[in-house]
């Protein structure tokens, strides 16, 4: 019964569009995107959005699978934006799409859960193969972003030693946070009460020498405690 509903499943997803949904303060670009993804036979866009303030109040009426997402917005940022998406739709692909290449906006991102980068200036065949490939889990990311993310690593220079190793449960959670998830959910992942949470978290922050969840996140990630 089991595979019988998976394989119905996947003929679904293969034969339905893909729907995706945009948050663009640029109007043009916003409006061109649209037109791209809706005249794509395979793709729908669902909504069109000009902040993050604006797509919270009515994405979840027709809920995308993949969401595109500029880094910069007025109001909230999406580099920030994107954490309180994938608290309130943990569903959701979201793929930045921006003009910037600033390495601490593109860790940023990613470590409040965003699946991709891309730059604004990918190919519409491209921009659209990204999306199908969020949309099946993978991770698209520009060549430009690729190589900064690849540079950081080389610069960090080898792990560095601690006084302290990390739990196995303290490593699962770091893995949670850097994903986008919230203290709550986090607990719930872990069947562990958030004040349980919430003692990992400080012996984290003691271990690794920080003082906040995205400093503790991005220590793990330089540091290969997650991957």
């Amino acid at each position: 019964m089991t595979s019988l509903r998976t394989a119905k499943d996947t003929e679904k997803q293969s034969t339905e569009p893909i729907r995706v949904a945009i948050v663009e303060d640029d109007r043009g670009v916003r409006d061109g995107l649209a037109m791209l993804i809706s005249g794509t036979p395979g793709y729908t866009c669902v909504g069109t959005f000009s902040s993050v303030e604006g797509a919270l109040l009515t994405i979840s009426q027709r809920l995308p699978e993949v969401l595109l997402l500029d880094i910069q917005l007025p109001g909230m940022p999406g580099s920030e934006g994107v954490r309180v998406f994938q608290e309130r739709f943990p569903q959701l692909q979201i793929v930045m799409l921006t003009v910037l290449t600033d390495q601490d906006r593109v860790f940023e991102s990613i470590c409040n859960g965003a699946c991709g980068y891309l730059l604004k200036e990918t190919p519409p065949a491209k921009l659209l193969e990204a999306i199908r490939e969020a949309r099946d889990g993978g991770a698209p990311i520009s060549p430009e972003i690729a190589r900064k993310v690849v540079k950081v690593f080389q610069q960090t220079g080898p792990p560095e030693k601690f006084d302290q190793q990390l739990t196995k449960q303290e490593v699962s959670l770091l893995k949670l946070l850097a994903q986008g998830y919230s203290y709550t959910r986090a607990a719930d992942q872990l069947k562990i009460s958030v004040n349980t949470v919430r003692d990992h978290i400080r012996s984290i922050y003691y271990k690794l020498h920080v003082h906040s969840k995205s400093e503790a996140v991005s220590k793990a990630l330089r540091n290969r405690l997650i991957y």
